[in-house]
């Protein structure tokens, strides 16, 4: 059968099983265009490219599939520039497609040029820039499998338009032997003498600490995790990538350590004796100053990427595999230790050999510091809107498994800390990358994946304005998102600093709290708008907008201006430095 090009890359599409492509036509990708009216592919046009990219992500989050995002030459490739970055840091498995001049021009500066596979050459897993029709089947293919396997991320595929607008004989590659992919072979299963060496380690510590990472979620670890978590008697810390992966309302369960983790969760890392990894990569928001995190701790790292090992703390056990294969595989090794299924975490020292130490003393001191440390915050009857309240009536008046996107700054803090995450997948943020403008198109990607879930994007009024054009998208494509937006009228985790940090010298922070006028905006998008005040309107709005799924709906909280996130602990201290709050100063508890 004799295609274009364009016909190839469009069926390559749908012989992966894509649902959905966003994007915005443009000269260079304009062919590609052609063959999806005859498409069952559902395209979605976005209103800016950052935007594609981003829906992209917010897709993949929440089904686990690679979400698909197609662009233009020169400036809607460049664009698209910063989700393939936020990808890369969060492990986003995404496939951008970039329009290319024809081969002839490359190097002329064409109308539109710009060498995007050099550009993105170190935020994306691997990128191709097809120069013969006739490999684009194997190109997708190769394109999706990096995408997908190993550590997930972000690849690119830049077609020039000639490539596009010439003729091939389809085929498809049957295997993955027909992939040209030389030394690409993720490795999922551990060593088992590393494995058996961790559970030994288990075995044996007196304040063990499991420290959950993203990779929990991409190796869809989560039951895994459950069981080695139930079975062992271990508390669980879950990184901000890994919210929900360990039910927040589990017993064991500490909740989010790191900068604005809450008390419990950092202290319990610092004082720990042994610290399990489990695909997380020591990010310096979890560890603070390097050479003062978790002093006393033995650290076993598990990590599907071999590159993560070592990187920041040098582990005393290191095993490179899926966090689920080698979870699966160590909680067979703890069986044949004497910890199996039927034994619970109260098993006697006397009962394997060498004995394990009591852990009990450990989980009270736990459980003293949830007690003692609590997050907290006041919401005075006739007093400033406190966004935390706005995030704990929204959490109580949702189902359960809602689905919560986030942009960047304060309000992603709050929503982590108070929303309560007992699903996987529900939670969705830019984490490494801390990309403002992130949450209304990712909510929008998350809701064409998951339109049977409730979704609401919790933004700040400076990360609205960033990307909220896409509020047009989610109106034309009717995609009810809901938003709410938590607007304090500043940069907030930037006064935040310069408040703490910088003597309150506020420098270029303020925005405003109504320009512009954030109701009449979202009617101008297609969008119902609600602004609220006052803490009694809080849930009525909420229930209004939860009522209405014809159209999305933005509500304009007007919080307290001069709300912080605490806990903190300042950049470059020590975790032990932690403030829990105003009252505490620097350096308190």
């Amino acid at each position: 059968m004799r295609l274009t090009g364009a016909q190839a890359l469009i069926k390559s599409l749908e012989m992966q099983h894509v649902e959905v492509i966003f994007g915005l036509p443009g000269g260079a990708i304009l062919p590609v265009y052609d063959p999806i009216l005859d498409s069952s592919i559902r395209h979605v046009l976005v209103r800016h490219e950052q935007g594609a990219g981003h829906m992209a992500e917010g897709y993949a989050h929440v089904t686990g599939r690679p979400g698909v995002a197609m662009v233009t030459s020169g400036p809607g490739a460049t664009n698209i520039v910063t989700p393939l970055a936020d990808a890369m840091m969060d492990s986003i498995p995404i496939v951008v497609i970039t329009g290319q001049v024809p081969t002839t021009a490359i190097g002329t500066d064409a109308f539109q040029e710009c060498p995007i596979t050099g550009v993105t050459m170190d935020i994306t897993k691997h990128n191709w820039l097809v120069t013969d029709a006739q490999d684009l089947p194997r190109v997708v293919a190769e394109a999706f499998h990096v995408a997908t396997t190993g550590r997930p991320g972000p690849v690119l595929v830049d077609v020039p338009k000639d490539v596009s607008n010439a003729m091939m004989d389809w085929y498809w590659p049957s295997s993955i032997d027909d992939l040209d992919l030389p030394g690409y072979k993720p490795q999922t299963e551990g060593d088992p003498v590393a494995i058996r060496r961790a559970a030994e380690l288990i075995l044996g510590a007196e304040r063990p600490v499991i420290y959950a990472g993203g990779g929990i979620l991409k190796a869809r670890a989560a039951e895994a995790l459950r069981e080695l978590a139930e079975r062992t008697g271990i508390p669980v810390v879950t990184t901000l990538m890994a919210r929900g992966a360990f039910p927040d309302r589990h017993p064991l369960c500490l909740g989010m350590p790191g900068m604005h983790g809450n008390y419990t969760a950092v202290t319990a890392m610092q004082r720990a004796d042994l610290l399990i990894a489990l695909g997380s990569r020591f990010d310096d928001r979890v560890t603070g100053k390097i050479s003062a995190f978790a002093p006393d701790a033995k650290i076993i790292h598990v990590d599907i990427d071999a590159a993560e090992l070592g990187k920041v703390r040098r582990p005393d056990v290191a095993v490179a595999g899926d966090c689920r294969v080698v979870i699966e595989e160590m909680l067979r090794a703890l069986e044949s230790l004497g910890l199996g299924p039927d034994s619970g975490s109260s098993v006697s020292r006397d009962s394997m050999a060498g004995g394990r130490p009591d852990i009990a003393p450990w989980i009270g001191q736990v459980r003293a510091w949830q007690k003692e440390f609590p997050l907290a915050y006041d919401q005075e009857d006739g007093g400033a809107l406190k966004p935390q309240f706005v995030v704990e009536t929204l959490r109580d008046a949702t189902p359960d498994d809602t689905i919560v996107v986030a942009g960047v700054g304060q309000h992603q803090m709050w929503a982590s800390q108070y929303w309560k995450f007992d699903n996987p997948y529900t939670w969705v943020n830019s984490g490494g990358a801390g990309t403002m403008g992130f949450a209304v198109p990712a909510a929008v990607g998350a809701k064409v994946g998951r339109p049977d879930k409730m979704v609401w994007a919790i933004d700040g009024d400076g990360c609205f304005q960033m990307t909220a054009q896409e509020l047009v998208t989610a109106s034309a494509e009717r995609i009810p998102i809901k938003v709410a937006i938590l607007n304090n009228a500043y940069l907030g985790m930037v006064r935040q600093w310069q408040e703490l940090f910088y003597e309150e010298r506020y420098s270029e922070v303020y925005l405003s709290p109504d320009l512009p006028d954030y109701v009449k905006w979202a009617e101008a998008m297609g969008c119902v708008g609600l602004k609220v005040e006052s803490a009694e309107e809080v849930a009525p709005a909420i229930e209004k907008a939860n009522g209405i799924d014809d159209r999305p709906v933005v509500i304009d909280f007007r919080t307290d201006a001069f709300e912080k996130v605490y806990p903190m602990v300042p950049a470059g201290s020590s975790n032990d430095d932690i403030i829990v709050g105003p009252s505490a100063g620097e350096g308190g508890r």
